[in-house]
């Protein structure tokens, strides 16, 4: 295709990532799409109460809160939190940031959860270590003695 009729065509406008604005508004395949998860995850999600999405019909219009509340939804699951801690969190980000009480209470949560972390890392350098030990004796049992499938020489 000549490069003047390629430049007249408009090119499909891209995901909302990162450009979106107060006002715009989002279906759930443009959130599913923009964040990878499914409709049905979006859904759930609305189920638990962490979106809230307003109807036009039969169809779910997500607004910029809502696409935020997804966004720091999933940021809690990457980090290992439960729904309800990232309930809890994503529903302060609404309050005033000042609120002593809140961000106390987030600093439990973050510390509770480093604390779990700490512990999952040192079972994770212990199973390591166990399992190099393993493969450190099948090389040793491997190198003595005959093979599967071979045989001595008399």
């Amino acid at each position: 295709m000549p490069s003047s009729l390629r430049s007249a065509r408009p090119s499909p406008a891209p995901a909302a990532k990162g450009r979106d604005t107060p006002g715009q508004t989002f279906s759930i395949a443009e959130l599913a799409a923009e964040f990878d998860v499914t409709p049905r995850a979006i859904r759930f999600y609305e189920g638990v109460g962490l979106l809230a999405p307003a109807r036009a019909g039969r169809q779910r219009v997500y607004t910029h809160r809502d696409r935020t509340r997804l966004k720091l939804t999933l940021r809690g699951k990457r980090l290992g939190l439960s729904l309800l801690e990232i309930k809890e969190l994503v529903d302060m980000y609404e309050s005033p940031a000042d609120t002593a009480p809140q961000l106390t209470a987030f600093m439990a949560v973050l510390a509770a959860h480093r604390r779990q972390l700490e512990q999952q890392r040192e079972d994770i350098e212990i199973t390591l270590g166990e399992i190099e030990q393993h493969e450190a004796r099948c090389r040793l049992l491997l190198g003595k003695g005959p093979r599967r499938g071979t045989k001595r020489a008399a």
